[in-house]
C-alpha cells in the first residue's frame, strides 16, 4: 500500500506588512490549542481500560488541535516571506504549503509544541496516562476495606499522609488481598520518608498479585532515595522481565546513570531507548525523555564530549535538534 501525502497550497494576498503579527500571535495560539486537548483529556473515560488504549485517546486530543496551530504557524511566517514575494496587481503573493502527511516535520512539530505545552501546563495529561492498569477483579468485595481506602483516599488529597496510612492499614488488615490499597499505602509511607515501611508494602501487593506493575514500578524509586543505585536497577530489569520493552525501565535506569551514577555515555543510550518507545507508542512521556537527553547533551558538551553524544544519537536512530 503506497502512503499518499497531500499538501495544500493556500496563496496568501497581502497589501502590508505585519499581517503576521496582527493576525497570528502563536504563543497565544498554542496556548489556547493546548489547553482546548487538555479539556479532551479530561473527557477522556479511564475505568477499567488498557493503559495503551487512553494512550491512543490522548494523543487523539493533541491530533485534533495539531492542524489548526500548523495553519497558524505558516501564517506567522508570511511577514517574512512576503520580503522576497512577488507582486500580483500590487499585491504580495505568498504561497503556503500545508502538510496534510502526519509523518511530516511539519506536523510533527506543531503536535509536539502542543505536547509539551501540555506536559508543563496539564496536569491531567500525566493522571491520565498513569491510569491503573490492574483490572476490576483486584478491586476488593470487602465493604469495610472498601469504606477504609475512600477515607485514605480522602486523606490523601488532603496530603495528610499520617491519616492515609492509618486508614490505608486498616484496609489492608481487612483485605490482605487489597492491592490497591498495599500500593497506595507504599506511596503514602514514601511521601511520609518512611522508606523500609514502603518497602515492604510494595513487596506485600506483589505477593498477592506478582505482576503488578505499580510496585515494580515504585520500588526501585525507594531505593533511588535511599541512593541504593544497583539495587534499583537491578529491580528495573525485573520489570522489564514481566513487561518486556516497557519504556519506564528504560527511563529507569537511563535516570540512575544520569542523576545518580553520573555515566553519562550509559544514561543516554538508556533513555535515548525510552525516547524511541515513547514516540513509537505517541506517548506524551517523550517529552521527559526529550528534557534528560536535553541535560545530558549539555552535559557532555560541557566536558568536550558532543562527538560522542552524536554517535550514541545515531546508533539509536536518533535526530535530535
Amino acid at each position: 500500500m503506497i502512503k499518499k501525502q497531500l499538501t495544500i497550497l493556500i496563496t496568501v494576498l497581502i497589501c502590508c506588512l505585519g499581517f503576521a503579527q496582527q493576525n497570528v500571535d502563536n504563543k497565544k495560539l498554542i496556548k489556547e490549542l493546548s489547553e482546548n486537548a487538555c479539556k479532551c483529556v479530561d473527557s477522556i473515560e479511564m475505568f477499567n481500560r488498557n493503559k495503551s488504549d487512553v494512550i491512543k485517546d490522548v494523543h487523539g486530543c493533541i491530533d485534533k488541535y495539531t492542524g489548526a496551530l500548523q495553519l497558524g504557524s505558516l501564517l506567522s511566517s508570511v511577514d517574512e516571506l512576503s520580503k522576497n514575494a512577488p507582486e500580483v496587481n500590487g499585491k504580495k503573493q505568498v504561497n503556503l504549503n500545508f502538510n496534510t502527511d502526519k509523518d511530516s516535520k511539519q506536523y510533527t512539530e506543531s503536535y509536539n509544541e502542543i505536547e509539551r505545552y501540555m506536559m508543563k501546563n496539564c496536569p491531567s495529561i500525566k493522571k491520565t496516562v498513569n491510569v491503573a492498569e490492574s483490572k476490576i477483579e483486584k478491586v476488593t468485595k470487602n465493604e469495610e476495606a472498601l469504606e477504609f481506602y475512600q477515607k485514605a483516599l480522602n486523606a490523601s488529597e488532603k496530603e495528610d499522609w499520617a491519616e492515609a496510612i492509618k486508614n490505608y492499614e486498616k484496609a489492608v488488615k481487612k483485605d490482605p488481598s487489597y492491592t490497591y490499597a498495599w500500593d497506595n499505602l507504599g506511596v503514602c509511607y514514601r511521601r511520609a520518608g518512611e522508606y523500609d515501611k514502603a518497602l515492604d508494602a510494595y513487596k506485600k501487593s506483589l505477593k498477592v498479585d506478582p505482576k503488578g506493575k505499580m510496585p515494580l514500578q515504585n520500588i526501585p524509586v525507594i531505593y533511588i532515595y535511599k541512593k541504593e543505585y544497583q539495587k534499583a536497577i537491578d529491580v528495573y530489569l525485573e520489570l522489564d522481565k514481566v513487561y518486556p520493552g516497557d519504556p519506564e525501565v528504560y527511563y529507569g535506569i537511563g535516570n540512575i546513570y544520569f542523576s545518580g551514577i553520573k555515566d553519562d555515555e550509559k544514561a543516554l543510550d538508556y533513555i535515548c531507548k525510552a525516547y524511541r518507545i515513547y514516540t513509537n507508542q505517541k506517548s506524551p512521556y517523550r517529552t521527559d525523555a526529550e528534557s534528560i537527553i536535553s541535560s545530558i547533551y549539555k552535559s557532555m558538551k560541557e566536558k568536550g564530549q558532543a562527538e560522542k553524544f552524536e554517535g550514541i544519537l545515531k546508533k539509536n536512530n536518533i535526530e535530535f535538534n
